[in-house]
């Protein structure tokens, strides 16, 4: 996995305006190993315990906006908080790390670092966290709007009227149909069978 390890002042790029110091307050009290990762598709980032007299280690993709970053760093730093209470006795994403997080969330979010928008959007994580970054789809959906590289004709599946032709990067179209909870039920032109789609997925607008 390609990845870059960045002197402290360096982090600060990836980071909203007035949250360097509170991070690295974290990440010296508590030595952790912190890099920055190419694009993954399957996660935005991950928190590795000690180990044979290893640091704790946290990896965050590099692609993300600063507000993403953020976020996603402090989901990574309550696994740290977790860990160093319980170690490996309690669940993942159980009540213990929720606490750690939703208490992370009101931390940073009272220094005024969010957008009024992501701070509304957040206030939901802070009430009841979830478990990955695609269970918060309205938070993502507020985050997109904040990504500095967009590609034209590109948008979330969310974003597009009912009714529209869209392409994937497989090359298939499809026409996007009605809402189902949280994802969306589309059917592919060629073949007319459905397909579900989250509201997340981004694809090129044809019409």
């Amino acid at each position: 996995m390609p990845v870059s390890e960045h002197p402290m002042q360096a982090l600060a790029s990836f980071l909203p305006d007035g949250s360097f110091d509170l991070v690295v307050q974290y990440i010296h009290n508590y030595k952790v190993h912190l890099t920055v990762t190419k694009k993954r598709k399957s996660v935005l980032g991950d928190y590795r315990h000690p180990a044979m007299g290893s640091n704790h280690r946290i990896s965050i993709n590099g692609n993300l906006n600063k507000y993403e970053f953020l976020i996603t760093l402090l989901h990574e730093l309550a696994h740290l908080l977790t860990f160093e209470e319980f170690k490996n006795k309690v669940e993942a994403h159980g009540k213990e790390w929720k606490n750690n997080y939703s208490k992370l969330l009101i931390d940073f979010v009272q220094h005024k670092l969010f957008p009024a928008d992501i701070e509304k959007a957040l206030q939901r994580s802070i009430i009841n966290p979830a478990a990955t970054a695609n269970g918060e789809t309205a938070l993502l959906l507020v985050l997109r709007k904040y990504d500095t590289k967009k590609i034209e004709g590109v948008h979330s599946i969310a974003e597009l009227p009912i009714g529209s032709l869209f392409k994937t990067e497989d090359g298939r179209v499809f026409r996007k149909e009605k809402k189902r909870v949280k994802r969306f039920e589309c059917t592919e032109i060629k073949t007319g069978l459905k397909y579900s789609f989250s509201a997340l997925s981004m694809v090129k607008i044809l019409n």
